[in-house]
């Protein structure tokens, strides 16, 4: 049984759609109605529908504005207009808002029954993409081409005639399809999907799930890879600026809503040339690996590592898993797979000059990372500690042993504590922003997130998990206040306020401060000025 949220603003006619409607003999279930726009979105994101249904004329924020804002918050629910204005101009504002139906007032609860069943089958389809995924049969030519494109690389950016063969060769094999390539940017984003056990149940079938929520948002191209699914996106800056946050959004919320499972999510950043998809590949899967589940399903190596990964094809696997440790580990565990290693140094007999350089390798991975997610001033923290040329490094293992695991283990505490940091810094910062921008009638998650240079997905988990509060609670909050005061201390007009305050509109204002205090601003100014002459 789906679930669908009903909105119109016209009491009767949602009523009587709520009532007469036989919901369960199409797949339905209503579990809200809401009157405007505002409280549409508010239970969209509180009940998380399978489908919102609503009139496209609607107070507050319009049907076409809150297909946009349910997008942002919940890309995972299928929105259907109903509407009582036939207007082509209206329909295709919806269209890139994957709208599932567009429907015309009036409507009679059997055509509406009927417009509800192909809307099942519609989300029947994509439940059953996930739920029973099969094999798809994909273009051999152009997972051959992006396949080593993942895996091997270039070691960097090609000459510009070897650059102009490679996307050549992506047109060719259909990757590019000829149309202002160089205009394109890329990103790599890879997938796994877990039971609630952990484990990886991600199949090669899990490609067709995959791609049915990327091919509404942006091109594509997606490989089955080690147990996982690679994805490689192609779009405008702008298209990614626009869609990345809320693709991985749908991705996550589809596996956990339809298949009842866990995802792992990480994504790469994004880079001009085709010919760097290796150096994403490598962001994405770090990302995806080192980040604990603690810290949410979806990972923008952005949002950890404020400088580019260094090659790790290049570090022997012990290095390899000194850096998996001092993201993630424990400092015990730390401690105790060095002290494994140099026994086996012993036991091995390993010579002292390979011996010498894979500590320094380890010692140069230390201050990599520490630098990548701690910054400077931390990694000269650490080198007034365990100076880089210091005699401990080298000679008998007896004698240096120690001075690996201090290092290490003291690394990962500070990454630890500078996370911390970090986290309410950026929480800090933006706060900041809602109190000094709140006036601004366009703030949203989105441009907060950009102005601090995180995504909207780890700035809404953070500020949820630091405040208890989402980021549009944290507005309202601010702008409901700022109209108290300035509606006790102040001569202004109820209009004049509300645009002070953020809002064009002001019957919304007052929705929002009635809904919020409990009273309606002229109500709330008439009680402090008859309190006064008490």
């Amino acid at each position: 049984m789906y679930t669908v949220i009903v909105a119109d603003d016209e009491q009767e006619i949602r009523r009587s759609l709520i009532r007469k409607v036989d919901w369960g003999s199409v797949g339905f279930q209503v579990i809200g109605e809401a009157e405007n726009g505002a409280e549409a979105l508010e239970l969209t994101e509180k009940l998380e529908p399978d489908l919102l249904l609503t009139d496209i004329r609607m107070p507050f924020i319009s049907g076409i504005e809150l297909a946009r804002q349910v997008r942002e918050i919940r890309p995972a629910t299928q929105i259907a207009f109903l509407s009582g204005f036939d207007d082509f101009s209206y329909a295709q504002q919806a269209i890139q808002y994957n709208i599932i139906s567009y429907l015309l007032k009036p409507i009679s609860s059997s055509e509406l029954e009927k417009e509800l069943l192909k809307m099942k089958e519609k989300i029947d389809q994509k439940f059953q993409v996930f739920s029973q995924p099969g094999m798809r049969q994909e273009h051999m030519e152009k997972r051959e081409f992006l396949t080593p494109l993942l895996l091997d690389g270039f070691g960097g950016e090609l000459p510009e005639e070897e650059h102009r063969i490679l996307m050549k060769e992506a047109i060719s094999c259909g990757l590019l399809d000829g149309e202002e390539p160089e205009a394109l940017n890329y990103a790599v984003m890879v997938t796994r999907i877990l039971d609630k056990d952990g484990k990886n149940c991600t199949t090669r079938g899990s490609v067709k799930a995959i791609d049915s929520i990327l091919k509404k948002y942006t091109k594509y191209c997606s490989v089955y890879l080690q147990g996982r699914v690679v994805s490689l996106l192609l779009a405008t800056p702008r298209g990614f600026d626009k869609y990345l946050h809320i693709l991985v959004d749908d991705i996550c919320q589809s596996v956990e809503r339809i298949m009842g499972m866990d995802s792992v999510i990480g994504v790469s950043r994004v880079v001009e040339k085709l010919e760097r998809c290796h150096e994403c590949y490598l962001e994405a899967m770090s990302a995806a690996a080192n980040y604990g589940k603690e810290e949410g399903n979806i990972h923008f190596i952005s949002d950890d590592e404020r400088t580019e990964s260094f090659d790790k094809v290049m570090v022997h696997q012990t290095v390899e898993d000194i850096e998996n440790l001092l993201r993630k580990g424990r400092p015990e565990e730390i401690s105790g797979y060095l002290q494994n290693f140099f026994d086996q140094v012993v036991q091995h007999k390993i010579s002292q000059s390979e011996t010498d350089f894979i500590l320094m390798l380890i010692v140069s991975t230390v201050y990599q990372v520490l630098y990548s997610v701690a910054g400077e001033e931390v990694v000269q923290q650490m080198q007034q500690k365990f100076p880089m040329y210091s005699m401990k490094m080298f000679g008998n293992i007896g004698d240096s042993r120690q001075f690996y695991v201090d290092i290490c283990t003291t690394a990962r505490l500070m990454i630890a504590d500078q996370r911390k940091k970090s986290s309410v810094m950026l929480c800090n910062r933006a706060i900041r922003i809602i109190n000094e921008k709140f006036a601004d009638p366009d703030l949203s998650l989105v441009s907060v997130s950009t102005e601090i240079s995180v995504s909207p997905n780890y700035l809404s988990a953070l500020l949820k998990k630091d405040t208890g509060e989402t980021f549009k609670e944290l507005l309202t909050k601010k702008r409901i206040e700022t109209a108290k005061e300035l509606l006790m201390d102040t001569n202004m007009k109820v209009r004049e306020i509300s645009e002070k305050c953020g809002y064009n509109d002001q019957h919304y204002f007052s929705y929002c401060f009635k809904k919020y205090t409990g009273v309606s601003p002229n109500s709330c100014r008439r009680t402090y000025e008859d309190g006064r002459q008490d």
